[in-house]
């Protein structure tokens, strides 16, 4: 491998750390909805999709949460029910946490691993 210039090195790790945070992002994506749905139930899309901004930072349209909430509600961790929205009356979906999704949830949190602080000597 050919040495790379400092602007080149900086362009190429940046491309690296983007591609990572992407992968994470989608990999994260269903796992942080449950949590936050855990945590705010019951909570429209409208909500859930400031509470996900909020918390991670993130940008992600309303279309990708639309789809992904569907994922898991079609794979029983979510559950939704329709209500009347105050002084419209127009219906409004709200999400709350299956028993399926809260196992698998837990499921999720014995697996994640915590690396210790490590302090240079």
């Amino acid at each position: 491998m050919t040495p790379m210039h400092a602007e080149e090195s900086e362009e190429w790790l940046s491309g690296r750390v983007e591609s990572w945070v992407e992968t994470y992002k989608k990999a994260m994506l269903s796992p942080v909805i449950l949590r936050l749905v855990e945590i705010h139930q019951p909570v429209t899309i409208a909500e859930l999709l400031n509470h996900l901004t909020i918390t991670t930072g993130w940008q992600i349209t309303e279309r990708g949460l639309y789809r992904t909430v569907k994922r898991l509600q079609d794979t029983g961790f979510l559950l939704s029910e329709e209500r009347d929205a105050p002084r419209t009356g127009a219906k409004r979906k709200e999400l709350a946490l299956s028993p399926e999704g809260a196992q698998y949830l837990a499921g999720i949190d014995a697996n994640l691993i915590e690396l210790p602080q490590i302090r240079a000597k």
